[in-house]
């Protein structure tokens, strides 16, 4: 069995021996680059790798082109191949990636390795937490795996660019959905970004709304329907945040609610706001 959106911590515990299973830690703190590998330094789950938002999961040096791609830019997909060789992963691994916020950076890895053609991959349901909760073991044990052997393989994801991104604005056909926190999405209290504001015609899904109280997603008809609310034609849909990260995790409760085929807009706000000559609409 593959496990492609959502794992439990009670399945994942049943498996966390087994050869052909990887686990990242993908805990960060925007305000505090290295608290997540501190944290993961001081305990994790047992065997888990640690993947680092701005080192693993971006490549922020800058464009060829000088351009500005957003505060976290994809690496290269044959770079970011390399990282998982060098995690164990192969392609028959089942990979499982875990954080302390609801998934709100364990998305972005699972939507990395769909985009390099994986599909074996899931989030720990409710993350640290649900596994703490269980009386589950943690480790101080910094792993060495083998190096793996995954191959580069035909994107299971789409992303637009800017440009796409203003088209819809001119010809809409896709819904744009900005996860950010709504504040910052009608513009107020704009603390990462230059310009505070949404992408004209986006509309709103604060990630969190797919949690539950405790941090696990919500059912899939709960989330179906409110995302159908947002996105009557289901995929058809632009998700977008601040820099790319928590916009994964409203692609992932669509795949969770059955609602494939969305895309992700990397650059997100961060890049959009860049520009001024792009157009920008505050308010709700």
């Amino acid at each position: 069995m593959r496990y492609t959106t959502l794992i439990s911590a009670q399945e994942l515990a049943a498996r966390l021996s087994d050869p052909d299973w990887a686990v990242i830690d993908c805990r960060h703190d925007l305000a505090s680059p290295d608290a997540g590998l501190l944290a993961y330094e001081a305990a994790h789950l047992p065997g888990a790798r640690f993947a680092h938002l701005d080192r693993a999961l971006s490549d922020k040096r800058p464009a060829p082109d000088g351009g500005f791609r957003g505060r976290h830019p994809l690496p290269a997909r044959e770079a970011f191949i390399d990282t998982l060789r060098d995690w164990g992963v192969g392609d028959d691994t089942q990979v499982v990636a875990y954080d302390a916020q609801g998934g709100m950076f364990a998305a972005r890895l699972w939507w990395m390795l769909r985009w390099v053609g994986h599909e074996a991959v899931a989030v720990l349901d409710g993350g640290l937490p649900a596994w703490q909760a269980l009386g589950l073991p943690l480790s101080t044990e910094l792993p060495r795996p083998p190096r793996g052997a995954i191959g580069l393989h035909p994107s299971l994801v789409e992303t637009v660019d800017a440009r796409q991104v203003l088209d819809n604005i001119a010809r809409p056909t896709r819904v744009i959905l900005d996860a950010r926190a709504p504040d910052r999405f009608r513009g107020e209290n704009e603390t990462l970004d230059p310009v505070g504001g949404h992408i004209p015609g986006a509309k709103n899904r604060f990630f969190k709304d797919n949690l539950q109280a405790d941090g696990r997603f919500k059912p899939a008809e709960q989330l179906r329907a409110e995302l159908s609310a947002l996105a009557p034609e289901g995929g058809a849909v632009i998700a977008q945040c601040g820099s790319g990260v928590t916009a994964c995790h409203n692609l992932l409760a669509m795949e969770v609610a059955g609602m494939p085929g969305a895309a992700l807009y990397p650059g997100s706000w961060s890049e959009w706001c860049a520009d001024p000559a792009r157009p920008v609409a505050t308010g709700a």
